[in-house]
């Protein structure tokens, strides 16, 4: 299956600066997959080391000294380390953690030995106060489930996908294409981005299967909460993990989870989530101006899925995005804005973690609000998302005028339009506009 962060990949081998790489994300969301791909067409020799299933392998890294690890590592592959035509991946890298700190030496003392690690739970060995990596040494990669455009790829239309990543060619798209990039979105709402679930859809066809794929990577997500929660926590887990596709596009009140269990317990629990990579804050910033970062309002932020295909499942409205004819206004518009917020996370950059920002007025008893301002070109650019062609925009003409707003972006099932600063901008074409 074609990925986007394949070409990171290919850049990186060729590009003489061979910092081990560490590729983060949720699990199943094809790190595994794409490094072995790549190993198996880029490299002459893949050397693949998996901690979780062959913890033996820990006994290779007693050592930081780079040789002896080679030397260690030869012994138990029966492989031989040739730096340039080698790839080193060492996947569930955080259940050995000298494997990680190894990463550093092996840039100081071997620069020419291509390494990457991987882990669906690498998070929370980084985020371990006990655990210190060593700025600049290594090159961080953040993958997530599969973009609306990966998807078209996916499924045979890749010179669609091109076509339209041709800004110029949405505004003379013919109804035909617009239609039918539309009922592509529409399958995206109801199957997603995780790669089993497209890899079924593609070849099968059958909702049905995968509808059954994602209840089990619901489920592996579920049994991951004994690997980084006491048992205690596990309720107060599943709680959240259950409640946030219903709270999406809301401001998140620990009280709308459950009144009967404290806060600090609730928020612990969806840090933990989000360290997982199965949620995503929101946070709302005043807008005033870049970086988006410097005005939040830590306490008020909104919380997105992983993933559409996901929301859909623990949601249980499949036959409700199948047969609305404005799909977006399914579950009160809160399907359309995940998969919107899925789009800015998975077009952003690889090389850091894609944050996202809203904006809420703040003044007494105002409910002015954006569902998203991005940065692009250095300018602030807020984002709403609306049900069919139509829908009131008061919120945004109220932050055009305050904030003098070049351009706005109103996302919908509509074909392209552009007005003064307004553009009508269709779900499908958010990468075109991003890259």
């Amino acid at each position: 299956m074609k990925r986007d962060i394949y070409k990171v990949l290919t850049d990186w081998k060729n590009s003489g600066d061979c910092r081990p790489l560490l590729i983060r994300g949720a699990r199943q969301t094809g790190k595994t997959f794409v490094v072995n791909e790549f190993g198996t067409r880029e490299f002459g020799n893949l050397i693949y080391l998996n901690f979780e299933r062959n913890p033996e392998f820990k006994d290779i890294f007693n050592t930081c000294i780079p040789a002896e690890i080679i030397e260690k590592m030869s012994l138990f592959t029966t492989k031989k380390v040739v730096p340039g035509k080698t790839l080193l991946f060492l996947d569930e890298i955080q259940e050995c953690p000298n494997a990680i700190v190894s990463l550093r030496y092996f840039y100081e003392e071997m620069p020419g030995l291509h390494v990457i690690g991987a882990g669906s739970l690498v998070e929370f060995a980084l985020s371990s106060e006990k655990f210190r990596m060593p700025v600049g040494r290594i090159q961080y990669l953040h993958i997530y489930p599969l973009s609306f455009g990966e998807f078209l790829d996916a499924i045979g239309e890749t010179e669609l996908r091109r076509y339209i990543l041709d800004f110029m060619n949405l505004e003379n798209l013919p109804e035909s294409l617009h239609l039918k990039l539309n009922e592509y979105v529409r399958k995206y709402f109801i199957i997603g981005g995780m790669p089993a679930v497209v890899k079924e859809y593609v070849k099968t066809r059958n909702v049905i299967n995968c509808q059954r794929i994602q209840r089990s990577i619901l489920d592996t997500y579920i049994d991951d909460f004994a690997k980084y929660s006491r048992i205690s926590r596990h309720v107060h887990l599943r709680k959240v993990f259950n409640a946030i596709p219903a709270i999406v596009g809301q401001k998140f009140v620990y009280a709308l989870i459950d009144r009967s269990v404290k806060s600090r317990d609730l928020k612990e629990a969806l840090e933990l989530l989000e360290t997982a990579g199965v949620a995503n804050r929101i946070r709302q910033t005043s807008g005033a101006g870049l970086p988006l970062a410097a005005a939040v309002h830590e306490s008020i932020f909104k919380v997105l899925f992983l993933d559409i295909g996901l929301f859909q499942a623990v949601s249980g409205i499949y036959s409700d995005t199948a047969k609305e004819k404005d799909f977006t206004a399914i579950f009160k518009g809160a399907v359309a804005e995940q998969f919107a917020g899925q789009e800015l996370i998975a077009c952003r950059s690889p090389y850091s973690k894609a944050e996202l920002f809203y904006w809420g007025r703040d003044a007494k008893n105002s409910t002015a609000e954006i569902d998203y301002l991005i940065e692009k070109e250095a300018r602030i650019i807020p984002v709403e998302i609306k049900s069919g062609s139509s829908g009131r925009m008061k919120s945004m003409h109220i932050f055009i005028e305050k904030y003098h707003s070049e351009t706005a972006l109103k996302i919908s099932q509509a074909p392209f339009k552009k007005e003064k600063t307004l553009i009508s901008l269709p779900f499908y074409a958010i990468e075109s506009f991003l890259q």
